[in-house]
């Protein structure tokens, strides 16, 4: 039973984590994936590695951008800086289209990403799901229990004590709509991209 709940745990956070590429977005910055699948791209003349990060009827618009960012890079090294930041710019904005994500502009490498984010990219880089495993454990159960707590300090308040009848209620809120959010995320199928 308490390994169901842990697998159950670790499914709802990460299905949670998935719904908020908008906040925690890491594809739009200069040493995020999507900016260095197009590096390598342009390095080795080919477009198809930056083709599987938009959707496909973007497709003629990439390839119009990565051509006219090869022909513009022979034209010396100022020439090819700008273009290739015109290029990154055009993928990543079409990339978060395809999520149905705003694009705000490219932010610079070392940007703080969510710790989400970081785990998720480490897990993969080093092959090794325990620790993100653990990680989103953990994450699940020290905000349920902050929130849990929050309540139940509350909860005995002096009925006549608006205020903090109002605490109370406050903290009941933000508890409800946490465990809601979990459930929520557990409940439908993870959107990322397509």
């Amino acid at each position: 039973m308490k390994r169901k709940i842990f697998i159950t745990s670790i499914f709802i956070l990460a299905v949670l984590l998935a719904g908020v590429n908008v906040a925690f977005a890491h594809c739009d910055t200069m040493d995020g994936p999507v900016v260095k699948a197009a590096r390598e791209a342009l390095d080795t003349d080919n477009v198809n590695l930056v083709l599987i990060w938009v959707q496909e009827e973007d497709d003629a618009e990439i390839r119009a951008a990565f051509n006219k960012t090869l022909a513009v890079r022979q034209l010396g090294p100022e020439a090819k800086d700008l273009a290739d930041y015109w290029f990154f710019e055009t993928l990543v904005r079409l990339h978060r289209a395809g999520e149905g994500a705003s694009y705000t502009g490219l932010k610079p490498a070392g940007n703080e990403s969510s710790p989400a984010v970081i785990a998720a990219d480490k897990a993969l880089k080093d092959g090794k799901v325990k620790p993100l495993l653990k990680f989103l454990t953990d994450a699940v159960k020290n905000g349920t229990t902050e929130q849990y707590n929050g309540v139940i300090e509350r909860k005995d308040y002096e009925i006549n004590d608006v205020g903090a009848g109002r605490d109370y209620v406050g903290h009941y809120v933000k508890y409800v709509h946490f465990v809601e959010r979990l459930y929520d995320a557990a409940a439908e199928s993870a959107e990322g991209h397509y």
